[in-house]
């Protein structure tokens, strides 16, 4: 498909936010940008200046007005730090509050854009679709084709403890029949997805700018067993703790960096650990590749699932590095022999040419002319 298209895209996550939903967006505007395609990218607003970006990548940015919904405010003491975090846990399980905030949004900017041939809008989260789906009309469709682009299952997720109430299902049937298309990453997560839509599903990986030419990485040679983990934690899913533990107990050196959203978890054993355990926020994506090239093997905590798959696992194939998947059933064995240099039980990942951004962008450019034939 060589003519050039107009295309809009609908995220809440982009540029410079570190989150695989921002990732998506954003490799698929600059992608589209180098291809010569006439893009629009509508966001939330957010405190940055888009000047160099925008010289580097000339699309056209718009954000919706600045959120009003106020979060609620967490207290570190108790009793008030739990009655925070559970008036938080109800109002976000019950009422998606404050993301709802974005349908209303969404549904305002889109107002008066229109012409376009192909509209992508990212969740999650899922608000994003809502508002999408509410503005569009039999009088103003905004594009050819509306494909609504989901890392994770909304209904049928299944690693959140708290389920969404019944009645969320019929916004998610209202923005899946509005939707031409339905993109998911992975194909084992279809079974997240009302099964009346799963003509509509397309499976479309994450997609990365890099080298498709690179070689192999050497042999890293550390004088100290050294491997880091990039990503949160989940309590019971994503669980560090079984490690953690381990880890506490060897009376050997080695070095575990920990690149997470979530340290919480980790606070108990940073004084056990006396140093071999260094623990950061995430860092933009160019400065975590080069860590992980150096490092001796990396860390994947399972999500046991088929329906939710780490986007992370992408950037470690690139690294070229074994990798030690830790699953619930937490085997010791597995963490002696790569503490000793033992990659046998290393994980197999997947083809990172697979994900390269030119070709992610094609699988979506592909949708207009499979729009056409149905």
């Amino acid at each position: 498909m060589s003519e050039k298209k107009n295309i809009i895209l609908v995220t809440n996550g982009f540029y410079p936010e570190i989150s695989p939903r921002s990732y998506r967006a954003t490799e698929l505007a600059r992608e589209f940008c180098r291809q010569g395609h006439k893009v629009t990218v509508i966001s939330k607003y957010r405190d940055f200046d888009y000047g160099d970006f925008l010289y580097e990548f000339p699309l056209t940015f718009r954000m919706y007005d600045k959120l009003r919904f106020p979060r609620i405010r967490e207290f570190k003491k108790r009793p008030l730090s739990f009655i925070s975090k559970a008036l938080s846990r109800i109002m976000l399980t019950f009422f998606e509050y404050p993301g709802i905030e974005e349908m209303f949004k969404v549904r305002k900017i889109l107002k008066y854009e229109k012409d376009y041939d192909l509209m992508i809008s990212f969740a999650v989260p899922y608000p994003i679709h809502w508002g999408v789906a509410w503005s569009i009309t039999k009088k103003h469709k905004i594009s050819e084709v509306w494909v609504a682009d989901c890392g994770d299952p909304y209904m049928g997720d299944v690693l959140d403890s708290f389920r969404h109430p019944f009645y969320f299902k019929y916004l998610e049937k209202w923005f899946c029949r509005r939707a031409d298309f339905i993109t998911i990453p992975v194909k084992s997560a279809i079974t997240g997805y009302y099964p009346e839509f799963h003509h509509k599903i397309r499976i479309i990986p994450q997609g990365f700018d890099f080298n498709l030419k690179r070689v192999k990485s050497e042999e890293v040679q550390n004088e100290i067993p050294t491997f880091a983990y990039a990503g949160g934690f989940l309590k019971g899913i994503r669980d560090p703790e079984p490690l953690m533990k381990y880890l506490s107990g060897l009376d050997f050196p080695f070095r575990f960096l920990v690149f997470t959203n979530t340290p919480e978890l980790l606070d108990p054993y940073r004084e056990k650990l006396n140093g071999k355990l260094e623990v950061s926020g995430f860092i933009p994506r160019e400065q975590l590749m080069k860590m992980l090239y150096g490092m001796s093997f990396l860390i994947n905590f399972d999500n046991n699932t088929s329906l939710n798959v780490p986007s992370k696992l992408i950037d470690y194939a690139l690294a070229d590095r074994p990798v030690l998947n830790i699953k619930r059933e937490f085997n010791s064995d597995e963490v002696k022999a790569f503490l000793e240099g033992d990659y046998r039980y290393r994980m197999s990942l997947p083809d990172p040419e697979h994900y390269h951004i030119r070709n992610i962008s094609k699988l979506f450019l592909d949708l207009l002319s499979s729009n056409r034939l149905r």
